[in-house]
Parts: structure tokens; sequence; C-alpha cells
């Protein structure tokens, strides 16, 4: 493998190769980078995959090992690699999908052909621990896209999906137009989990909590930056790998974070966000973005924005714009995130726009 083109597209953001848009017909490639969901949970994919083939009009192939057990699919990451290839060089395939996140796709590290990445530039969607797969495709030159898997919200969302989402993968996968302002879904938001292994709660809408909008806590005027970011649990085991960026890669750049469902201790944030301060990324950064937590109080769900404000503004003395509360990450719906696109954030405003197209 040759990585001599990685090192190259990974000096910033604005290299990446953006892939073809989606169009109607098309087939989408769905793979199990980590948990093998869909043999445990089979009607619940299934659900998903009918939504995804009615609402967009595409067609949703598996490959060859996505529906192994999640016992096999553990012991042979080479596999989930085999068909990562397998979706990159399949000539049909437009888009690629995983099943579900989990915590071990960086045991894929080791077999993946880079190169193949970079040749065959393809959609790839994702967010927790598929944050491993972008880094990959960020390293081999591609934009990949922080948004919903096959099974977690999104296209299997309980009882049909939401209007936000699906209006957000129109503008962002179906169009190669400027993606612009992005709003607050003020309908609502959940993070309810009904359980998969009762079927019939696939008809059952999850429970709806207020929202209380877009939240900017600190700094002033208009940046522009280029977006890098994802599960702040999965860049922690990114550290050190040979994906993981150069410092020159954040030079003016809009960080986008999240935390997972297993809602962390706020504790861990300040000392992750430590880390980017001690390593020089706080200080190149314009701004920072942050994804509503899951499973967390709705009294408490300030805690990370509050610890990540602690290192910024009162350890490091940054004025840069923090936001938070955006609808991105482990609640839904969300809207997908394009890496390497150039976004905006108008604090006197209060309003966050992408601006540029995510596919070409």
């Amino acid at each position: 493998m040759n990585f001599k083109f990685a090192k190259e597209v990974n000096m910033g953001l604005s290299n990446l190769i953006k892939p073809a848009k989606l169009e109607p017909g098309d087939t989408v490639a769905v793979i199990s980078p980590s948990w093998a969901g869909a043999s445990v949970y089979p009607e619940r994919y299934l659900a998903g995959k009918k939504q995804l083939e009615e609402e967009f009009g595409l067609k949703v192939v598996e490959a060859p090992n996505t529906l192994i057990s999640a016992e096999e699919n553990f012991y042979n990451p080479k596999k989930r690699v085999d068909d990562l290839h397998w979706a990159l060089t399949n000539k049909d395939v437009k888009a690629i999908i995983p099943m579900i996140g989990g915590d071990d796709s960086i045991r894929m590290l080791p077999y993946i052909d880079f190169d193949l990445i970079h040749n065959n530039p393809k959609i790839l969607l994702g967010y927790s621990d598929n944050t491993v797969l972008h880094y990959a495709f960020l390293f081999a030159g591609v934009q990949p896209f922080y948004g919903p898997c096959m099974m977690c919200g999104g296209f299997s969302e309980n009882g049909g999906m939401f209007d936000y989402f699906k209006d957000s993968v129109y503008k962002t996968l179906f169009s190669a137009s400027e993606i612009g302002e992005i709003k607050p879904n003020m309908n609502g938001w959940t993070d309810e989990e009904l359980p998969w292994k009762d079927p019939a709660n696939q008809s059952v809408k999850r429970q709806i909590k207020e929202s209380q909008g877009f939240k900017f806590i600190n700094g002033q005027g208009t940046i522009t930056g280029r977006l890098i970011g994802g599960s702040l649990e999965v860049m922690e085991m990114l550290k050190g790998t040979k994906v993981w960026p150069s410092l020159d890669v954040y030079d003016g750049a809009v960080f986008f974070i999240e935390t997972c469902e297993e809602a962390p201790a706020a504790d861990y944030v300040v000392r992750w966000m430590r880390n980017y301060a001690a390593t020089g990324v706080l200080e190149r950064l314009k701004g920072i973005i942050i994804g509503r937590p899951a499973n967390v109080s709705v009294d408490e769900l300030d805690k990370y924005a509050d610890a990540v404000l602690q290192v910024v503004k009162t350890e490091n003395n940054l004025d840069i714009p923090i936001v938070s509360n955006l609808d991105f990450g482990h609640t839904d719906p969300m809207f997908l995130i394009p890496y390497g696109a150039m976004a905006k954030i108008d604090v006197d405003n209060k309003t966050f726009s992408i601006l540029e197209n995510a596919v070409v």
C-alpha cells in the first residue's frame, strides 16, 4: 500500500475528494464495521432497509459478511474490511452505510487499503464508533459524512423517519448545491430506547422532548472554518494511529464533537479537552459545535458544554465561538455533517451554516 498520497492530502481539509451525489435508483451497500446488530435484531434492520428504499428510491444491498453472527463478526475484523473493500470496488454501489456502532472498529485499521478508498471515492455515512472509518477516509483524502447508521434512529426510526432528518439527507446527499443554514429542529427530539427485541415497538413512535434550540455559549462575531471531529470517546482511541491528522489539519477548523449513549462523566470531557489544549489543537480552532447528549436528564443537558467551556474559556482564555445543543449524534432527528466542508458560525445572529455542497 502506498501512503504517500494520504500524507499529501492530510495537510488540510480543503483537498478532500467529494463523492458523487445520490440519485433515485442508486444502490447503497450496508456493512457491519463494529457490532453485527442485524444478526441479533433482523426485524429492526429490515424495517430500516424498507424505509430507506421507499423514501429515497434507493436499492439496499448487503456486503457478503454484513449479516454474519455477532460472534463471527467480532473475531474477524478482516472480514469487515473485506466488506468495505467490496463496497468500494463494486461499481454499482454509490454509498456505504454502517449497520450500527459499537466499540471496536479500530481493529479494522491494520487491514484497510487506503488506495482503494482514494481511488473509489464514495459516500460513507455513520456516527459514533464509525468515526474510525471517517478518519480512514480523511487519511485517504476522501470526504466522509457524520450521519445515520442503518439501525439507530435515522433510517430505522420507529413509526417512520423524521422530516428534519429526511430533509437533511436530501439536501446533503442528493443535491450538489450549497447546503446553507442548518436550523434547529424545533419540533423536538428523542433519545428514548424502545427495546428492539419486541418487533411491535417498531411501529411505536418514541416520546418527543422539547427543543431549546442551539445555544451560543462563547465567542462573538462571525467565523468560518472547515469541519472535522466526531465521537469524543472514539477519537481517544484514534490518537496516535496512522490516520490521526497532523496539527496543520486543525488550522482554522470548526471542531464538531459529541458523546456516546453511555453518558460519560463531565470530568472525562474536561480531561479530553485538556489533551486538545496540551497538544496544540485547541488554539488552532476557529470554533466548536457540540451535539446534544443522549441519556442525560434534561437538567444536565448542558454539562458537557459547560465542561468544554471550562477548558476553552476559563483554562485557556480562548474566545472562539462555541455552540451547543445541535441536532447531531446520539439523539434524533439528526442533520448530516460533511467532513471538510466550509462552515460558518454567526454568534451575533445565532446561526450555523454549511457554505458549500457536500457531493458533486
